[in-house]
């Protein structure tokens, strides 16, 4: 592991020029997220999702990326949490990938839908067993009286599931972040930060341009 006080030092000296980009941001997104994970960064995969109720009320909370591709970004929740009532009423969402140990963000707009069960069950599969229950266990979002009340269902759930595998919940599954825009924020000295902006055109082009900081 690299500490990261090591790597926002070489970061900020060097910069980000519009030259050394790739013209396709996941691929930008995945040079930047391999040095984040050889890096001794804490929770490197969190990032804050962003929604709006009904209201028009935005909200924010941490979740953690489990897969991305040319596809999109990819999180796991609740179908009856929240978050995901806020999407099923409006799919628009914004993610932030909070790197600033590093000096760096990676900000994204775009629209959430849900990924295949297949898709689900392959990841759900993949939890250590606890979090399979857990999952059971929590009616997220929902108001609970007492900790005591949760530990029951857990206890409750884990004698449900003593043995064999552990089916996966039509109330649980994940999210794919489509972007609409991607940007890449690279700290620099005397806050001249760089900062460069991702947006298709109609034609599905990727166009890039700097941003003032």
């Amino acid at each position: 592991m690299i500490k990261t006080e090591q790597l926002r030092k070489k970061f900020m000296a060097r910069g980000l020029s519009q030259t050394e980009l790739a013209s396709d941001p996941y691929q930008q997104f995945e040079s930047w997220y391999q040095q984040t994970m050889e890096s001794d960064l804490a929770e490197p995969t969190t990032m804050a999702l962003a929604t709006v109720d009904a209201d028009g009320q935005p909200w924010q909370r941490m979740v953690l990326l489990k897969m991305f591709d040319e596809n999109g970004f990819v999180f796991f929740t609740n179908y009856s949490s929240r978050k995901a009532g806020h999407i099923d009423n409006n799919p628009k969402v914004s993610l932030l990938f909070p790197w600033h140990p590093l000096g760096r963000q990676v900000k994204v707009t775009g629209q959430a839908e849900k990924i295949s069960t297949a898709e689900s069950l392959k990841y759900f599969t993949s939890r250590p067993r606890g979090s399979q229950i857990g999952v059971w266990a929590s009616r997220q979002s929902n108001v609970i009286k007492s900790r005591a009340l949760l530990d029951t269902m857990f206890e409750q759930m884990k004698s449900k599931f003593s043995e064999g595998d552990i089916p996966l919940p039509d109330f649980w599954g994940g999210y794919r972040i489509i972007p609409d825009t991607l940007e890449f924020w690279q700290a620099r000295h005397d806050r001249l930060h760089d900062c460069f902006f991702y947006q298709q055109d109609e034609s599905g082009q990727w166009l890039i341009n700097r941003l003032e900081p």
